[in-house]
């Protein structure tokens, strides 16, 4: 596992964490949950490839709990008006 799709979903990962926790605003964090979906569905179809299902399992739940931040941050009703 040191290809460059896990590179790039090492740094993608690292990026979204950042969007995400230095907090730049809610814009930036609705895109830090879109990142973390994507490289969630690259460490899941990596995880699948290398036979490393824990990693698999892991990033389907966190995909699940990322698509949430989705819904909160983009698509929920009460939020739509601030974007």
């Amino acid at each position: 596992m040191n290809g460059p799709v896990e590179w790039i979903a090492s740094i993608g990962t690292v990026l979204a964490a950042s969007m995400i926790a230095f907090d730049l605003g809610r814009r930036a964090t609705g895109w830090g949950f879109v990142l973390f979906c994507l490289v969630s569905t690259l460490w899941i179809y990596i995880g699948i490839t290398q036979g490393a299902l824990p990693l698999a399992a892991m990033n389907g739940l966190l995909l699940l709990i990322n698509g949430w931040g989705v819904y909160q941050y983009w698509l929920h009703p009460k939020n739509r008006a601030d974007n």
